[in-house]
């Protein structure tokens, strides 16, 4: 393990902690670059692409003061650290306040139920936990060490920061506040493991001790500082252990359901395009020619294996597909999607 020299202290320090006056360069550099990470995540959100959501999490900055507080915990230095955890909580609700505003003027009919963006963070589970403490370690070694520095364009990609809570402003606006509370939960979770790996890197790393012999000054570390650590990981454990069981779950449903109501459309002439299961709730879009298919012979079948407690939501979509070749004067009618 290298030594922390006093020029890594001031390194560190200075990378993580934001100047207070709002026309520093660093407060206006966080503010800038959280506005514009805001927007691309959010627009990559509402158009479900991944590249666009990938280039916003390599913008944004919020990594920067979660480090902060892990080093503010760890040189036990009271202002940053207070001033690194107001803001993450303010740097929070401007990314959600944005992504509201930005989803009152799309606001998509289906509510972004079919949107593979919002379904990959709305269901967080205990795997993501363990994801997330493996990519903060490695986020914290790169800032412990200088040169690899270059691998904090990965980490960033690696660690959903803005995403998870552009998804709750657009969530909380077409009213859905229960996954809305979902995808805060995975940002929490990622916040909690970068700040815990954080701590156990700098202090294994021996931080405190160079920081002494540099002059920088550091008071005694409270064993309450310690703790609020392990609160943090117990606090999302909980959730994300019953978040792990409820998707297991809703993938056996699935797995079960999608096979009947393919055989229950097949019968009719339609075709299932999509089977889904989101917190016990079976959902299934259906496509074919009218008339209507017999929406209820679906709810009896899936009562008949066993599913009589799970919510059924059928969207039909009917008239199908029209299928018009080149220079002809007659159209056919398709189900399949084109």
């Amino acid at each position: 393990m290298s030594t922390i020299t006093d020029a890594d202290i001031d390194r560190m320090t200075s990378a993580v902690f934001i100047e207070p006056a709002l026309r520093s360069r660093s407060s206006t550099r966080f503010w800038a670059l959280l506005v514009l990470a805001s927007v691309i995540a959010t627009a990559g959100v509402v158009a479900d692409s991944t590249a666009t959501v990938i280039g916003a999490m390599i913008v944004a900055p919020l990594m920067t003061p979660i480090l902060g507080v892990a080093v503010g915990l760890v040189l036990a230095d009271h202002r940053p650290l207070v001033r690194s955890v107001l803001l993450v909580i303010l740097g929070a609700l401007a990314v959600i306040a944005i992504a509201y505003v930005i989803g009152i003027a799309v606001h998509p009919p289906d509510a972004y139920a079919t949107n593979t963006q919002v379904a990959a963070r709305i269901s967080p589970r205990f795997i993501d936990l363990v994801a997330a403490l493996a990519t903060g370690l490695v986020g914290a070694f790169a800032l412990v060490r200088s040169d690899i520095s270059d691998t904090l364009p990965g980490v960033a990609i690696a660690i959903s920061l803005v995403p998870p809570l552009a998804v709750v402003g657009l969530l909380l606006q077409v009213q859905r506040f229960g996954d809305a509370m979902q995808a805060l939960l995975l940002f929490g979770t990622n916040v909690a493991a970068i700040i815990v790996t954080g701590t156990i890197v700098l202090l294994a790393y021996k931080v405190r001790v160079a920081a002494r012999r540099s002059g920088y000054p550091v008071a005694k570390m409270s064993g309450r500082a310690l703790a609020t650590v392990a609160v943090l990981v117990v606090v999302v454990l909980v959730p994300l252990g019953i978040g792990s069981a409820n998707v297991a779950s809703d993938q056996q449903l699935q797995a079960k359901a999608t096979p009947i109501a393919q055989d229950w459309a097949g019968r009719a002439g339609w075709q299932v395009a999509v089977v889904s299961v989101q917190n016990g709730t079976i959902s299934v879009t259906a496509l074919g020619p009218p008339p209507d298919i017999e929406a209820s012979t679906l709810r009896k079948e899936l009562d008949a294996e066993g599913m009589a407690d799970a919510d059924l939501v059928i969207r039909l979509v009917v008239g199908g597909t029209r299928v018009c070749p080149a220079h002809s004067a007659t159209c056919v009618t398709s189900v399949t999607e084109p």
